[in-house]
């Protein structure tokens, strides 16, 4: 067996075994935690959007809630006629109420669950090929 610097590994003492498996421990987990960020961040974004969308829904929510009142207000004003006219409109601003916030929920549970799914997954295959080296290293 080789190494990267070259050389044999049965040529190596214990100690400097033990030192590059120290080494090489130590950028892995590195590389682990960096993955861990980017997966994160990547999950953060997906989040952000859907809690965008809840905003909107919001305003939409606002804006069914004045429409709501204007109906509310002609119908007491004269005819049944226009109270009818302002009903329509709070109805329409319910209903995109309803579908931002129902999309919106959609994109925030694509977000979940909050564990970087992919680092855990790598961190299973290096422990699988580290397992798997100290059966090859003992024969």
């Amino acid at each position: 067996m080789t190494v990267e610097g070259g050389g044999d590994l049965r040529d190596r003492s214990v100690p400097q075994l033990l030192r590059q498996l120290s080494q090489e421990t130590t950028q892995l987990v590195r590389q682990e935690i960096e993955l861990a960020k980017a997966e994160m961040t990547e999950k953060g974004r997906k989040a952000s959007v859907g809690a965008g969308m809840f905003g909107g829904a919001g305003v939409a929510g606002l804006l069914a809630l004045g429409a709501l009142t204007a109906c509310a207000i002609a119908a007491l004003d004269l005819a049944v006629a226009t109270w009818l006219a302002a009903l329509i409109p709070a109805l329409l601003w319910s209903a995109a109420a309803g579908l931002l916030a129902l999309r919106g929920r959609a994109r925030v549970r694509q977000a979940t669950p909050a564990a970087p799914e992919q680092t855990v997954e790598t961190i299973k295959e290096d422990v699988e090929w580290a397992k798997s080296q100290t059966r090859s290293v003992r024969r």
